[in-house]
């Protein structure tokens, strides 16, 4: 079966700009804010919705940094072959500030987990709000919403939400590629 198109470049740009006006409205000028990109695929999201701030709406100095989660994640040793981690760069401090972490698809919440467990190694956060792109919001193992969704996607537990950003393929696309079973 073909992959179904679900969001083309067009509609992402919509729903990218919707997401950065909704986090100026919560936070004003970005000043006690933090946005984290979960590596590696919330990295993508997070630099695109950075660049709308800074140069679409002109917030200055947005602070954000890139959060690795591999040996985090419950299942990291479920598996044979060996993990490959991302970078961590997180040249800021989150003591006392409002963060909001960021990823692409929200699935079984596990990830988000990871997140709040690899975030206490750099302090203690006065608020934690989550930025999904995707939200898969039947799919979740653990007791984990978003508080910004760019989209929500009804699907099958077997079946992949694909965002593809056109820095790694040809343009901008989110896909739902069925389970064959």
């Amino acid at each position: 079966m073909q992959p179904k198109l679900l969001l083309d470049a067009h509609q992402i740009n919509i729903l990218l700009h919707r997401l950065a006006c909704q986090l100026i409205e919560n936070h004003n000028n970005f000043s006690n804010c933090v946005l984290i990109g979960l590596q590696p695929r919330g990295v993508m999201v997070l630099d695109r919705l950075n660049a709308l701030l800074t140069n679409e709406y002109n917030i200055k100095q947005v602070q954000i940094g890139y959060l690795d989660i591999t040996f985090f994640r419950d299942d990291f040793r479920r598996t044979e072959k060996p993990h490959a981690a991302s970078s961590t760069q997180m040249n800021v401090s989150i003591e006392g500030k409002s963060i909001v972490f960021i990823d692409d698809v929200l699935y079984t919440g596990r990830s988000i987990r990871a997140a709040l467990t690899a975030i206490e190694s750099y302090g203690r956060p006065k608020s934690i709000e989550l930025l999904t792109f995707i939200d898969r919001r039947f799919s979740r193992d653990l007791p984990i919403q978003p508080d910004y969704v760019g989209r929500q996607v009804d699907s099958l537990q077997h079946d992949k939400v694909s965002v593809q950003w056109k820095n790694d393929t040809q343009e901008d696309a989110v896909f739902l590629l069925k389970d064959r079973l």
